[in-house]
């Protein structure tokens, strides 16, 4: 097995930066916009964008949740491996806002359709975007693609990407493993 560095932390911060330029952008003061991180990985992307947005670019207020969507996967229960249910944590509506879902790794697509489904339990979005930080795009299973990417990994099948985060890991990088 080999593992290739995709990203440095310096580079993951360029990426992070350079997402989150592109959300002020189109989202301007977040009043009517909210980031929903996707448990588990996808809260470290959504908590330093958050941070970024307000201590360097001045945003005032953004509606940050955290959604878990276990028991809305379509492989819940068909493994051997029993799944483990993180929390959900939205203490706003989402009713006629614009969500951002965020997520670490786009893969096949359906983590992402399991979120499209949960999301609904909170309300009626206006709309939905996805920011994914990777996005491996010879893997989709789904007619799914993100409207906001840090960087196009492409990996083959057997390959993994592995995202470390300095708040769980001990570092900031990401990986490209080979079996």
């Amino acid at each position: 097995m080999s593992q290739k560095v995709l990203l440095s932390s310096k580079e993951i911060n360029i990426i992070l930066h350079r997402l989150a330029c592109q959300l002020l952008e189109n989202h301007l003061d977040f009043e009517n916009t909210v980031l929903i991180g996707i448990q588990p990985r996808g809260t470290f992307v959504a908590e330093r964008l958050t941070k970024i947005l307000k201590e360097e670019y001045d945003v005032k207020h953004i509606n940050l949740g955290f959604l878990d969507i276990t028991f809305y996967r379509d492989d819940f229960r068909r493994g051997e491996k029993t799944l483990a249910a993180t929390q959900t944590k939205i203490d706003f509506l989402v009713e006629d806002k614009k969500v951002v879902l965020v997520d670490d790794v786009l893969y096949t697509g359906r983590s992402i359709r399991a979120a499209l489904t949960a999301i609904q339990s909170f309300g009626r979005p206006a709309e939905i975007e996805l920011l994914t930080l990777i996005d491996r795009r010879f893997s989709r299973h789904l007619p799914i693609q993100p409207n906001y990417r840090g960087r196009q990994v492409d990996a083959i099948n057997d390959e993994k990407v592995k995202v470390m985060w300095e708040e769980n890991d001990g570092k900031d990088v990401i990986y490209l493993i080979s079996k």
